[in-house]
């Protein structure tokens, strides 16, 4: 009994101490705002006929399904061309902040709102990789995910060195960020347009609430405890995010494996062939002749394909067999994003993927990113080495947060 209340203390404690899986969450914020902001760039002189006024799902067609299924989209609130071209250009523009980790719980929201707009404007447009990106927009903004690789980790690097000198540094673009985005919700709440889906409002206004709270606790508390709490409920929230994350994915491929397994070509071997002779997933067809040429290896990869669709979830245990399956699905996603020009798709299996990646292979990774760059190579962990300790009695001696006056460090 006590062996397992000890073992039990340490798992609450585990989960409510620090945010789990730092580097797997800064790769999954990468990784997909990446992927949609190549495929916004890429579909930049299409967008008419993707998401705009006059494309072929129109207007009126969109206001009528979006009526029946509630879905959320601000595209619908005014079917102007100015007003397209602003929100498109919103979208590029959070996705590229988001990528760079800049505000990462502010922008994380309104990547969110951007993917939800413009795929539910038109949504026979997209695929499954569409899908994976839809779920995992939402998914993100429970994730603390600007903890490394990210402009948040090294304004929060400078805000503690500063704090260590005695100084107590401002954060006026926090709170201009916040009241101008919450004066934007207030207006639509008011003017009528989140109604319907009551999900993606009432996130946006518990999103608001929550960093008011937050620098509530850290400026104006007289003690530590209520930002020490917050900071447990933000730890528990972006575990069990992270959990959810890794359960889709395993859904995701299990799901495919097992529905494969019932069709009658991934039986005979043959259902690999067929996509490489499709017009319009034959981007190289020469490529794609070569691949097909060997009725045994389309046989070897059929089986494959299946087999390690099916049995990923299951070896989640065991670390080395996952890892190898792991590679295998991420270069076979590079494969499909060649072979049959699904590159959009592909990036968002493999930011998903990337989940499951071990921390010291994304910690040597970014080690070698520094490298390349030239930049100073990140020490084990993330954190850098604490300064000379200064005198008991001077400023810096104390701790500096949370007293009035005082800004908390940014949440990430």
């Amino acid at each position: 009994m006590n062996r397992f209340s000890l073992a039990l203390s340490r798992g609450i404690a585990r989960v409510t101490d620090s945010p789990l899986g730092p580097y797997q969450t800064a790769v999954i914020r990468i990784g997909f705002s990446l992927t949609w902001l190549l495929f916004l760039l890429r579909e930049f002189p299409h967008r008419q006929e993707l998401y705009g006024p006059d494309g072929p799902w129109s207007w009126q067609l969109a206001e009528q399904l979006v009526a029946t299924n509630d879905a959320f989209t601000v595209l619908l609130w005014s079917d102007s061309q100015v007003w397209f071209e602003a929100v498109y250009a919103l979208a590029v523009l959070w996705s590229l902040l988001l990528l760079l980790g800049w505000r990462t719980r502010t922008m994380s929201v309104l990547f969110m709102v951007g993917v939800l707009t413009l795929q539910n404007r038109s949504v026979f447009m997209g695929d499954g990789g569409d899908n994976v990106l839809h779920l995992m927009a939402i998914y993100l903004v429970f994730t603390r995910c600007g903890q490394v690789w990210s402009l948040d980790a090294r304004r929060a690097r400078r805000a503690a060195r500063a704090r260590a000198r005695g100084d107590r540094p401002r954060d006026r673009v926090g709170p201009a960020l916040w009241g101008m985005f919450g004066f934007a919700l207030l207006l639509a709440t008011l003017a009528g347009r989140t109604e319907g889906d009551r999900f993606i409002p009432v996130l946006l206004w518990a999103v608001w609430s929550a960093q008011a709270l937050w620098w509530l606790a850290g400026r104006r508390a007289g003690s530590g405890q209520p930002r020490i709490l917050l900071d447990v409920v933000a730890n528990i929230v972006h575990n069990g995010a992270l959990l959810v994350i890794m359960a889709e994915a395993c859904l995701i491929y299990a799901t495919a494996g097992w529905y494969k397994v019932q069709g009658s070509r991934w039986q005979d071997g043959t259902a690999v062939y067929y996509p490489l002779h499709l017009e319009y997933f034959s981007p190289w067809p020469a490529l794609a002749d070569l691949m097909s040429a060997s009725g045994t290896m389309v046989m070897l990869v059929t089986y494959v394909t299946v087999a390690v669709q099916v049995a990923f979830p299951f070896t989640l245990f065991n670390r080395r067999v996952k890892n190898v399956l792991l590679s295998f699905m991420i270069l076979e996603h590079a494969v499909i994003a060649v072979v049959l020009g699904l590159p959009f798709f592909s990036l968002a299996m493999i930011a998903a993927d990337a989940v499951f990646l071990p921390t010291s292979f994304l910690r040597r990774l970014g080690g070698l990113t520094a490298r390349v760059r030239g930049g100073p190579r990140p020490r084990r962990g993330g954190t850098s080495l604490p300064g000379p300790r200064p005198p008991a009695d001077s400023p810096a001696g104390r701790a500096p947060d949370p007293v009035p006056g005082g800004v908390p460090a940014p949440r990430t």
